[in-house]
């Protein structure tokens, strides 16, 4: 929303200015997720019809409910907009402490816990032979520079597990070759330091250097990874170029910048079990969202068990099935338990970029 929505004679934008301000000003939300909390309550407004939002109650809050799941609306879009709403009261409470929040006894539908897909290690070396083959594949030929920007992006996603709106925010000041890490500027506008390994620092490097010699501006206020003409490259780019490698190197379409991040993580938990280290790596705010990983380690194991073990049965594999969907239930319930404004921000930036992204997983 404009500033200039203030002013606007709209009464849902005029009611809803001062909160997504907030958002936009104090919070630093991204416009995507702003425009997916703005699509949510004025969706909500529009059922109140000359009903002011603030005078809202368990009832229409009730009946709303209603009206999307006989909308056919999923149980997250549900939930999505439930939340937007008690953000909204949340916030609006601040300055009316007396004002009833009319979704606190209102209960979001059950949704069922989706497990991210990623990249076994031997599928993720194979993507990496693949891609490294490319620029070799005629002899004495040299790699093109959009290769090798594809290579370091490939590199950064998988060495270093950074999100996609970080990756295209990223700018050479934030790199620090001396010491191995990148600065990466995540949600909510903080900061982390993430360590480069050899392989990522190598691969950037061959594509700065390359960027050099076609005379583009490396100044440390330029953007890490350019299109054609200098300008920072596109999420809608890198998600092509990305599904356009997993094509090429797996025979999949499925293959986006996302499943890079979560085969970060699990490769990583694999090897050292450390929870804690994974969740600073990956920029969560709250464990609860990082022991996501901890299932997917759990399938492996599982695998593994039934595959070679001589006395792995029917009944194993299902006592070993319903231990994960126990663990997968049990966070889902710690999940519910914490603020809502990390869940509610991964669910409104996923329907934000849910038309235009290849992304089958929230962005965690």
């Amino acid at each position: 929303m404009s500033s200039s929505s203030a002013n606007s004679d709209n009464p849902a934008e005029q009611q809803l200015e001062p909160f997504l301000t907030e958002l936009r000003v104090v919070k630093r939300y991204s416009g995507h997720t702003l425009a997916a909390y703005q699509r949510d309550l004025a969706r909500f407004v529009a059922r109140l019809a000359d009903k002011p939002l603030v005078d809202a109650d368990r009832h229409d809050v009730q009946m709303f409910v209603a009206h999307l799941n006989e909308s056919g609306l999923a149980a997250r879009s549900i939930a999505r907009h439930l939340s937007s709403i008690r953000a909204f009261f949340r916030f609006t409470r601040k300055s009316r402490p007396t004002l009833a929040d009319p979704t606190s006894s209102v209960r979001a539908p059950k949704m069922p816990r989706r497990l991210p897909k990623n990249l076994d290690v031997d599928r993720a070396a194979a993507l990496f032979a693949e891609q490294a083959a490319a620029g070799v594949a005629a002899p004495g030929r040299e790699s093109t520079l959009i290769e090798l920007r594809d290579k370091a992006m490939l590199e950064l996603l998988y060495g270093s597990g950074l999100r996609l709106a970080e990756l295209v925010s990223a700018t050479l000041g934030d790199l620090n070759f001396q010491e191995g890490l990148i600065r990466v500027t995540g949600k909510g506008n903080k900061q982390r330091e993430v360590p480069l390994g050899r392989h990522c620092i190598d691969a950037i490097q061959a594509y700065l250097a390359k960027r050099a010699g076609n005379g583009e501006s490396q100044t440390a206020q330029d953007p890490l990874f350019t299109s054609r003409g200098g300008n920072a490259i596109r999420p809608r780019t890198v998600q092509t170029r990305i599904k356009q490698w997993g094509l090429t190197a797996l025979g999949s379409r499925e293959l986006h910048p996302h499943m890079l991040r979560h085969s970060f993580a699990s490769h990583l938990l694999e090897s050292s079990g450390d929870l804690r280290a994974i969740q600073e790596l990956l920029g969560h705010a709250d464990i609860a969202t990082t022991q996501i990983y901890t299932h997917l380690d759990f399938q492996q194991l599982a695998k593994v068990y039934d595959s070679a073990h001589p006395r792995a049965d029917a009944s194993t594999k299902a006592r070993a099935k319903a231990s994960a969907n126990a663990g997968a239930n049990a966070d889902a319930n710690a999940d519910a338990n914490n603020s809502d404004t990390i869940n509610s921000d991964a669910m409104h930036e996923e329907a934000a970029t849910t038309k235009t992204s290849i992304d089958n997983w929230v962005d965690d």
